[in-house]
Formats: C-alpha cells, sequence, structure tokens
C-alpha cells in the first residue's frame, strides 16, 4: 500500500489562490499536511484559507505576499515558520506567463519575470533547506512548463526561466540527496486554468470565435483528448511530496496527457 499520509508534515505552496497551486494546497491539506500558502490578492488567499479538509487532520494558512518581491518573501517565509512551523515539503509554484512580443521586450521585463518566476524559487529553498537537511527529509518541489523544453516565442521568457527551474531542480537533487531532501519537477502540459481561460479568451476574441472552441481546438494536439485539470497536477505534487516517492530525485513528473514529444 503507498504511503502517502502527510500527517505531522509541514508545506509550503507559493502563487497559491488558484489553478495548480490552490488545487495543491487544498490536496496536502486532505492528506493531513499543516498547510501556509501565499498569494497576492487578499480576498482570494482569505478564500482558500476557509478551506477545512474533510479528514481534519490537515490544516490551511494563508498570506499575502508578492514573490517578487525579495523582502516580501522573506516575510512570508518567517511568518508561515513562526506560525505553522518549518517547512518539510516546499512547492515552488509561483509564476506568470505573459505573452509578449521579444523586440519589444525591454531589461525589466525580463529582469521582472526573472524575479517571480526563478528567483522566488531560489529564496524559498536556500530558507527551507537548513531545517529539511538537519531532520534528514525534505521535499522540494518546482513546478515549471512542457515550454521549458518545447519554447516558443511568444512566451520566451515565462520558458527561459522555467528551464532555469528544471537546470536548478537538478543540481540541487544532487548535492542534498545524500540528506534524504529530494528535489523534484512537475512539468504541467495544457492545464485548464485561470490562466488559460484568460489566454483562450483572448485568442477568441482576435479570431471572431469563442473560448471554447480554441479549447476544442488545442485538445486535438493532446493523445487524451482533452486539457488536464489542476487537481490531476496536484495528485502528482503530492505523490512527490509523499514517501511514496521516496527514491524519486531529480526527474520531471511530466502531467501533459502525452502531449510533449522529447525524450
Amino acid at each position: 500500500m503507498l504511503d502517502m499520509d502527510l500527517s505531522g508534515r509541514v508545506a509550503l505552496v507559493t502563487g497559491a489562490s488558484k489553478g495548480i497551486g490552490e488545487a495543491s494546497v487544498r490536496l496536502l491539506a486532505d492528506h493531513g499536511a499543516a498547510v501556509a500558502f501565499c498569494a497576492r490578492g487578499a480576498e482570494a488567499v482569505d478564500a482558500l484559507a476557509a478551506y477545512v479538509p474533510p479528514s481534519g487532520s490537515g490544516s490551511v494558512q494563508g498570506y499575502t505576499a508578492d514573490m517578487a518581491d525579495a523582502d516580501a518573501t522573506q516575510a512570508f517565509l518567517e511568518a508561515a515558520t513562526a506560525d505553522v512551523g518549518p517547512a518539510d515539503i516546499l512547492v515552488n509554484n509561483v509564476g506568470a506567463s505573459p505573452s509578449r512580443n521579444f523586440l519589444y521586450m525591454s531589461d525589466d521585463d525580463w529582469t521582472d519575470l526573472h524575479q517571480l518566476n526563478l528567483m522566488s524559487a531560489v529564496r524559498c529553498t536556500r530558507f527551507c533547506l537548513p531545517h529539511m537537511r538537519k531532520q534528514k527529509w525534505g521535499r522540494v518541489i518546482m513546478i515549471a512548463t512542457g515550454a521549458a523544453f518545447s519554447p516558443n516565442a511568444a512566451l520566451i521568457d515565462y520558458a527561459a526561466t522555467k528551464a532555469a527551474m528544471v537546470a536548478t531542480a537538478k543540481a540541487l537533487a544532487g548535492k542534498y540527496g545524500a540528506d534524504n531532501v529530494l528535489t523534484n519537477t512537475v512539468i504541467p502540459g495544457l492545464i485548464r486554468t485561470d490562466m488559460w481561460e484568460r489566454a483562450a479568451a483572448e485568442i477568441a476574441e482576435a479570431n471572431n470565435t469563442d473560448a471554447e472552441a480554441i479549447f476544442a481546438r488545442n485538445s486535438t494536439g493532446v493523445p487524451q483528448g482533452r486539457y488536464g485539470t489542476a487537481d490531476e497536477v496536484a495528485a502528482g505534487v503530492v505523490f512527490l511530496a509523499s514517501n511514496a516517492a521516496n527514491y524519486v530525485n531529480g526527474t520531471c513528473l511530466t502531467i501533459d496527457g502525452g502531449v510533449g514529444t522529447h525524450v
């Protein structure tokens, strides 16, 4: 029987008020973890923080924080540690994927996304590692994207920062695996989240059609014929966070319905 029980574990999830982050918070708590999460919007944070796991053993606590800001990130980490405890599980989920033209992107555009997507993960991991190493048990999970392996020009900076996350995770896995701190990456494919709802609406408007037509068209390229759900990605996060993944380190868990063609 797989050991997926996270009772007694503390998990931190960044950028978690919606989508994959929100689903991960709920499922980690459902499996018994005490979960602290952050997001920028106070209303969304309050809504998710009110979640009560059916099992009764897990818990959820929310914080508002802009993870692109180093001081705000540090404040979140310190507050969560004081309130919930030092993290045994870290899910570096926060990220943005603006669609823009390479020729019109400024240095600040590149730097700002680098701070949010990559440096937030670097700062959180650096903060959490000492406790994980000391107790000889830890999980660091990077949420990346299929664009890290198959980038396109419209999301060039997003792909670059997420590819850097994959490389960072691989390096950390080799360095701290001996301390039983396991670092892995989740690679979601087409997942129907708010980000894709917004993108589909924009594409539909530009092409004089509707969002459902965009989803249907894009789904034809997925062997399973549909977009995935945030809950399906969260299931992979919980697996990697649990003792069921005790010998999984430095890998990329692709959850994309078979759409990825890279080996």
